[in-house]
């Protein structure tokens, strides 16, 4: 399996060194013809022309949609040198881009554990950058274990984690993502309980039929407790473990 080099923009800052690897720098405007003008980590400056802003996400004239390059001001982008003239750089960040999701075509595997930025966040999941600009999906149902109504209960827009490649469409370049292995199997989550122990929970969902309350007690271990009025999605609770079962993987709960 070939290691994942690649980090998502604004990771970490790159040495600019050389002009074969992808580097970094911030976008300190974007001008009137939507070029892009980037301060690089040495101190020296360049330019992404906008057709070499984006590899993806193009109007209809081919080119890089006008409020992508607006939408990059202030923040870390990543490029490939396409010339270079004394001090003046030509960037291209559609040819770091391409680089990215080439490995991702012929040598990402599924199960690889990744580093990630969060992008943007959506009632469905969340986009992480992984890489050069390149962003896979993560599905609400890929947060945790226990069930939660928004990806914000979870993670945050900017925040910095590992996560798991679940699938990969290598045809479209398409990755879906999981965060949830981060938390744990639910064997590790319920070693750090005992029957009898007294610890607080999070009322996630409540059954239909009124027979028990589901309680997180950890984003990868849920318990049911008897179902109890007035007890609201997202209410905070104190529980004490009644049962654990390891063989049905369930824990029995009682809402003191």
């Amino acid at each position: 399996m070939k290691i994942f080099n690649f980090l998502p923009e604004g990771w970490e800052k790159n040495n600019f060194t050389g002009t074969e690897d992808i580097y970094q720098g911030i976008v300190e405007k974007c001008d009137e013809n939507y070029n892009l003008h980037v301060k690089l980590d040495s101190g020296l400056e360049g330019v992404i022309p906008r057709k070499e802003v984006e590899a993806f996400n193009l109007d209809e004239s081919g080119l890089p949609k006008t409020n992508l390059c607006v939408g990059k001001v202030h923040k870390y982008v990543q490029f490939k040198i396409k010339e270079k003239d004394g001090d003046n750089f030509i960037l291209s960040r559609k040819d770091a881009q391409n680089e990215v999701l080439k490995f991702i075509r012929t040598d990402l595997q599924e199960g690889q554990v990744v580093n990630g930025i969060v992008k943007n966040i959506t009632p469905y999941g969340a986009f992480v950058d992984i890489g050069g600009g390149i962003v896979g999906l993560v599905h609400i149902e890929d947060l945790s274990v226990a069930r939660i109504k928004t990806p914000y209960e979870r993670i945050k827009i900017g925040q910095k984690l590992n996560i798991v490649v679940k699938s990969i469409n290598r045809e479209q370049g398409r990755i879906n993502l999981s965060y949830k292995e981060q938390f744990g199997t639910w064997e590790e989550n319920a070693n750090n309980f005992t029957v009898g122990m007294k610890t607080k929970g999070i009322v996630r969902e409540t059954e239909k039929n009124k027979n028990g309350i589901f309680i997180e007690l950890t984003p990868n271990l849920v318990g049911m407790a008897e179902y109890k009025e007035g007890l609201n999605y997202g209410e905070k609770v104190d529980v004490a473990i009644k049962k654990i079962d390891y063989d049905k993987k369930k824990v029995k709960l009682i809402v003191l």
